[in-house]
């Protein structure tokens, strides 16, 4: 399940790397049972736990990037979609700001607009999708000298669609259990079809740097895991802001 809340702020100014101001924005609106579900378990498989939501950049026609300030303006309308595999929590979610009315970003007050929810997406096959929060996938590697280290694959490494495909296998395991009969996903794939460096993103979420990718990928999957890549997010640190995707078009 997918929402669409969109809202107006007088000006609404946030920090370049705003991806845990809506974070927080979303635990804080939400049940304080459920609050506490998501943030301090999720869903399990083996030692990850998995949320299974994610949410989209703030979508908006004008806004404006301050280089001193490291800071971003939105003026008019703005868009923030949100979904997640349990219904519960959009529901909890649209239920408590449709009450509030308005709510806060940071130090911005935004009116609530409208809350719409999106209708579900089922392709069958090959279908065309835009990443509208970066998509992540990584490895935690160990330097001849035994130290740590994250990499980030891109899009053009063939681990990346491997790494995605992995991650969701493990998705699905925790969300419906280890024994649970799963379509296989011989034949699957993500592949960047209009991916650039230019759709290189680097957040920083609470002093950590993430790298990520946006653009068009062209994406294979089972119904089943399509949706589940659809409502919770492809790849990592989905409820962080990473991994939100959208159809452009359905390749039949």
């Amino acid at each position: 399940m997918r929402i669409s809340l969109r809202f107006f702020a007088e000006k609404l100014i946030l920090p370049v790397h705003y991806n845990h101001i809506l974070q927080a924005f979303i635990y804080r609106s939400l049940d304080e049972t459920l609050a506490r579900f998501y943030h301090e378990e999720g869903y399990r498989f083996l030692k990850r736990r998995f949320k299974l939501f994610t949410f989209s950049r703030l979508l908006a026609k004008d806004r404006s990037f301050d280089a001193q300030s490291r800071t971003i303006t939105f003026k008019g309308p703005v868009c923030l979609k949100i979904s997640a595999v349990d219904d519960r929590l959009l529901e909890s979610l649209a239920t408590y700001l449709v009450k509030k009315g308005s709510f806060r970003l940071g130090r911005n007050t935004c009116e609530l607009d409208a809350v719409e929810v999106e209708m579900p997406v089922s392709p069958e096959g090959p279908v065309l999708v835009r990443a509208i929060s970066p998509i992540t996938t990584y490895s935690t590697l160990t330097t001849p000298e035994g130290k740590k280290k994250t990499y980030f694959y891109t899009p053009f490494e063939a681990e990346f669609s491997e790494k995605l495909l992995e991650n969701l296998r493990r998705k699905a395991a925790a969300y419906w259990g280890e024994g649970a009969e799963l379509p296989p996903l011989n034949g699957a794939y993500i592949r960047p079809l209009r991916v650039s460096k230019k759709n290189e993103a680097i957040v920083n979420f609470k002093g950590y740097w993430i790298k990520g990718w946006t653009g068009l990928y062209e994406v294979n999957l089972p119904r089943l895991y399509f949706e589940l890549a659809y409502d919770a997010g492809l790849g990592a640190k989905n409820s962080q802001g990473f991994g939100m995707i959208e159809v452009v078009r359905e390749e039949r």
